[in-house]
């Protein structure tokens, strides 16, 4: 599948590329690259190790003459985030990715396309079987679970690489690169709440939220688009005064996504679905309106259900979780001081779930600063505690300090210079990239990220732009040989 991909330029990279969208890739179902990577690597006489997390390393000797110039390590991770439209069946245990072009972008159907960040990958494996660069001690680092967890990075080994400079290919914007991240950490609640059984005058309603554009929690948070889990439970709040109460809820699938959709079913008197339904009908217009010109798709719905379920959660308990999703902190909290335009703390309210009266939450919460991010999780706790939930942090992990006296960001800005006569925009990116981490397990180390403009990351509306591939290997291919000139301080 995906053959047109070896008809783009430049071939190696996009060739790769194609192995990458073949094979599934999600979070946690890495596996199967890993073994395809490896066998590559030994078709090649290229020396490969994992460590105990399973992180890939593959390596390459400097070209003769050039050994003594500082190691370099070309690091991308190789999942994917897994979103379709509802409407289209996709396993992405199993089902390989398919691309298109549209004037001069690339495309998946119906499906993320695992640009990001399958790009870096790839020209990282195209760079490596490149035999007529010049270049240093080369490694190239793959990393798993980067999408769910930053699992790879945060379990990577200490004292493996060997590396003084690391190029992370994992950046999306055209003219830019990267020199610090935010940091980041989950916000998990759960609790059990009560439930009691339907009355005799309620029925059962299915209420969704459909149509979002949804996008990445971190890059795209700035943009006012809608959070289908925001949006559903202003709905659901609306409906209280029509005695409505949660039966379950499903809304988000990843905690780094944008909701796009969310659904929830409800017990509602007989006698109050006439005007509930108007009350919906009203706030689709009142949403279309406040989304004019970045959501105009949003679309609500109230459907009856055939098969009524037996229990509902009880009135009180229906009340108290509306009302503290309510309130929960939602998207871009403050923005930088120190640099304007750039979001300083944020939160996702990615995945949300009740079922039998077990709820659930992940929240992503992003942060220049790590005293933001800690205040915002205890703000969770303090708001969840009062409806009797739990409420923990997972996956934490710390931002990406920026260098202005960065030797590599200096020969960078001078290559792109000579390349593209323009100086890059260098800039702080509100997203958990993997440097932060591999900083502070590798502090020597001189990092800075680039790469081709990706539009839609995280979501089914993902693409890149086809010519700033070309662009972004060029620079990448540059810099590798500049860096090859010089020595080991």
């Amino acid at each position: 599948m995906n053959e047109h991909l070896e008809q783009l330029s430049p071939q190696p990279l996009w060739r790769h590329f194609r192995t990458l969208c073949n094979t599934p890739r999600p979070s946690g179902h890495e596996a199967a690259l890993v073994a395809i990577l490896e066998a590559w690597a030994d078709a090649r006489g290229l020396a490969h190790d994992r460590d105990a997390f399973g992180n890939l390393r593959i390596r390459k000797p400097a070209t003769p003459g050039h050994e003594a110039a500082p190691g370099l390590i070309l690091q991308g991770h190789l999942d994917m985030v897994a979103q379709a439209n509802a409407d289209h069946p996709h396993d992405f245990t199993r089902d390989p990715i398919e691309t298109h072009v549209n004037e001069g972008w690339l495309h998946a159907r119906h499906t993320t396309l695992g640009a990001d960040n399958g790009l870096g990958v790839a020209a990282a494996l195209a760079v490596l079987e490149d035999d007529s660069l010049r270049h240093g001690p080369l490694e190239a680092l793959f990393t798993l679970e980067e999408e769910s967890s930053m699992g790879g990075a945060l379990n990577l080994a200490e004292g493996w690489l060997d590396g003084r400079v690391l190029l992370n290919l994992d950046s999306e914007d055209r003219g830019e690169v990267f020199v610090g991240c935010a940091g980041g950490a989950d916000i998990v609640v759960e609790a059990q709440l009560p439930t009691g059984e339907l009355a005799d005058d309620e029925l059962a309603l299915r209420l969704s939220i459909t149509g979002l554009v949804g996008g990445h929690s971190g890059i795209d948070i700035h943009r006012g688009r809608g959070n289908a889990n925001r949006l559903l439970v202003r709905a659901l709040r609306a409906l209280e005064a029509f005695d409505a109460r949660l039966v379950d809820y499903h809304g988000g699938t990843l905690r780094n996504a944008l909701p796009r959709e969310a659904f929830a079913t409800l017990a509602l008197p007989v006698d109050e679905e006439t005007a509930a339904r108007e009350r919906i009908a009203a706030l689709q217009e009142e949403l279309r309106a406040e989304l004019a010109g970045v959501d105009e798709g949003v679309t609500l719905a109230l459907q009856a259900l055939v098969a009524p379920p037996a229990k509902a959660l009880n009135a009180h308990a229906s009340r108290m979780l509306v009302a503290a999703l309510h309130v929960a902190p939602c998207g871009v909290e403050r923005m930088s001081q120190d640099m304007p335009g750039v979001v300083e703390t944020s939160n996702n309210l990615g995945v949300v779930s009740l079922e039998e009266g077990r709820f659930h939450l992940c929240a992503l919460v992003r942060s220049l600063r790590d005293s933001a991010a800690a205040d915002m999780a205890d703000r969770f706790a303090g708001l969840f505690d009062l409806i009797g939930a739990r409420t923990r942090v997972e996956n934490v992990y710390p931002g990406w300090t920026p260098d202005p006296d960065s030797p590599l960001l200096a020969r960078f800005r001078r290559l792109h210079q000579r390349q593209l006569g323009s100086d890059p925009a260098v800039k702080v990116i509100h997203a958990g990239l993997e440097c932060g981490i591999l900083a502070g397990k590798y502090p020597h180390l001189d990092m800075i990220s680039f790469g081709p403009l990706i539009r839609g990351a995280h979501s089914p509306d993902e693409r890149v732009e086809l010519a700033s591939v070309e662009e972004f290997w060029a620079l990448l291919r540059g810099l590798i040989e500049d860096l090859a000139e010089s020595r080991v301080a």
